[in-house]
């Protein structure tokens, strides 16, 4: 175990130190080293080691080097050393983060972190905060909570009667409306194809006065399509 795990960090370290004279996109010698992965399902494991240098000899030359200081596509940073090194650890402590019973540790961060949210944001310190895995799961939450409000202020229990019947909810989105949004709201039962397209500013912003009347407590508008 030791040494596989020096092993892991040394190629890792060797990873990074390259970052700054490799290029940023793979090339397509080591793109076509991919097709060294598709191998039929063995019967019995590989050695531990041989999977390693696998990952190491066909992955790491077919990355995107994102977390090197030239990249500047899409909305993606390099991970910092701490937040490496504390992966690296969290990944050995193997939690399941669903109950405090089962990893008193996360639940102490969470709350720690709940804190610290509460304080940048001036949110009462009594408030709840739950962490997710994405732009998906963050919008669908957030959509979730509405569609519950909304539909509870009609005298609706949408948990227990599910959306058969319920009273219509509206979903005002700007134009430029990102994509896991409305990949929430399909999920969510809402529709993609139903909502209510505004016009946005030079910076996705929706223009307030492009809002549709809004008639009651049955209508959800996202700021800024995300």
């Amino acid at each position: 175990m030791e040494e596989l795990l020096r092993d892991a960090t040394n190629r890792a370290i060797k990873y990074l130190d390259a970052m700054s004279e490799r290029r940023v996109s793979p090339s397509a010698s080591a793109l076509e080293g991919l097709a060294g992965f598709a191998k039929p399902l063995q019967d019995q494991p590989l050695e531990p080691a041989k999977v390693l240098e696998e990952l190491d000899t066909l992955g790491s030359p077919a990355t995107v080097a994102s977390a090197g200081g030239r990249f500047f596509g899409f909305v993606i940073g390099g991970s910092l050393p701490a937040a490496l090194a504390a992966d690296i650890l969290s990944a050995a402590w193997d939690q399941n983060a669903v109950l405090e019973v089962t990893s008193p540790v996360a639940a102490a961060l969470e709350k720690v972190c709940r804190a610290w949210i509460a304080d940048l944001l001036g949110l009462p310190p009594e408030v709840e905060v739950g962490f997710v895995t994405g732009a998906t799961m963050a919008n669908f939450t957030g959509l979730a909570a509405a569609r519950h409000a909304l539909l509870q202020g009609q005298g609706w229990d949408v948990e227990g009667q599910g959306l058969f019947g319920a009273p219509p909810i509206t979903v005002i989105v700007g134009d430029e409306v990102h994509v896991s949004l409305l990949k929430a709201l399909s999920m969510l039962g809402l529709g993609r194809d139903r909502v209510v397209k505004v016009g946005v500013d030079e910076q996705g912003r929706i223009i307030p006065e492009q809002i549709p009347p809004i008639l009651g407590p049955r209508s959800c508008v996202s700021r800024r399509g995300m």
